[in-house]
């Protein structure tokens, strides 16, 4: 029996379905509100904190007293702590009233704030930054550890031919998704690895390789096959860029980029236009992930392809400061280190074992 009340359930359905949209909207946009409230109050306590020891000659200590005045009349509120008072001094002084990176600071949360004035001192890596958070949602974690890889500096640095073989605005936009070079930290490899090592452990932590690629791929496949002419080929790995609407080609060599590579991924780019791609999709892009290169011998090779191809290096641990690195003991030392050590403990071994049988046998 149907119910008078409700006649038509597709039609509540729908109109519930509306109200919740609505309704989490009006919660983003409050949230959204009461976050830039709140960061344009910090960055005025902030201001008046520089005004007021600039005009009255107030030292260091005034923080710790305004602290403790503070956290006494509002008990119940966060964020007036010392430390987070001298954010505050730090915010208002790296953006001056007026300025469009203090406009934009108020559209991520304050610790994203914090974490970017602690680590970024130039003002435009700065700006750069919080327009990437604001762009791709980024968590603070996330936004750690792109700074502590210095993305902006390896964003964009590949070497390609997208000015030549894409239309301006598509040159672009892909130039600035293929980085270089890649960190890829999370892999553990040896020596005697070979490319398919390196693919197998990109596939086994794609999370963890998606999130380095950046926002918008999404992975279709490793060993792809393509069969051109009766011969299957396949593609090492396969990726589709949901916002450029467009395959991206990867093909991993474990060591220096030779002119060939670009050949093989033209063949690859090419492949993949005429059998994958459809009326929607844009051109195929191809990234050569090796392991090192030459500026000059790339540019060379890829003059030849009328195909949009990049090639770009990785890096399967991060690099250390010269004078830490220098103050490491070497693969040599630490071998005698350890090989020393085992000698003294197979020799208190043995001590042991015969005092024990001495002890052992009758008198």
């Amino acid at each position: 029996m149907t119910d008078s009340l409700f006649p038509n359930l597709v039609g509540y359905d729908a109109f519930l379905s509306a109200l919740k949209t609505r309704i989490r909207t009006a919660q983003v946009r409050a949230s959204l509100a009461v976050n830039q409230e709140l960061i344009l109050l910090y960055w005025q306590i902030g201001r008046e904190i520089l005004q007021r020891q600039k005009e009255e000659g107030w030292g260091a200590k005034v923080i710790d007293r305004l602290a403790q005045d503070l956290k006494r009349e509002f008990p119940e509120m966060k964020g007036l702590s010392r430390s987070n008072l001298k954010y505050m001094r730090t915010f208002a002084d790296a953006y001056p009233a007026g300025e469009i990176g203090q406009q934009l600071a108020v559209q991520i949360p304050w610790f994203h704030n914090c974490v970017i004035l602690e680590k970024v001192k130039d003002p435009q890596t700065r700006l750069w930054y919080i327009q990437k958070t604001i762009a791709n949602g980024w968590s603070r974690n996330i936004l750690v550890m792109q700074i502590e890889s210095r993305l902006h500096e390896r964003q964009g640095g590949a070497i390609t031919n997208f000015e030549r073989t894409l239309p301006p605005a598509q040159s672009d936009l892909a130039h600035q998704l293929i980085k270089d070079p890649y960190a890829l930290d999370f892999l553990t490899l040896g020596e005697e690895a070979q490319e398919r090592d390196l693919e197998r452990g990109l596939v086994e932590h794609i999370r963890d390789f998606l999130m380095e690629l950046g926002t918008g791929f999404a992975f279709v496949g490793s060993q792809h096959p393509l069969e051109v002419s009766g011969k299957e080929y396949r593609i090492d790995l396969l990726f589709y860029h949901i916002p450029l609407h467009r395959y991206v080609v990867i093909d991993l060599k474990m060591g220096e980029f030779e002119p060939q590579h670009s050949g093989q991924m033209g063949f690859y780019v090419a492949a993949v236009d005429n059998l994958l791609r459809t009326e929607r999709d844009d051109p195929t892009i191809g990234i050569i992930l090796c392991k090192s290169k030459d500026r000059t011998l790339v540019e060379y090779a890829l003059q030849g392809s009328h195909l949009p191809i990049g090639v770009s290096s990785y890096q399967l641990q991060s690099q250390l400061p010269p004078a830490l690195e220098s103050s490491l003991p070497s693969v040599a030392q630490l071998e005698i280190v350890l090989n020393t050590a085992a000698a003294s403990i197979e020799a208190t071994l043995d001590e042991t074992v015969q005092s024990e049988s001495d002890e052992a046998l009758p008198s």
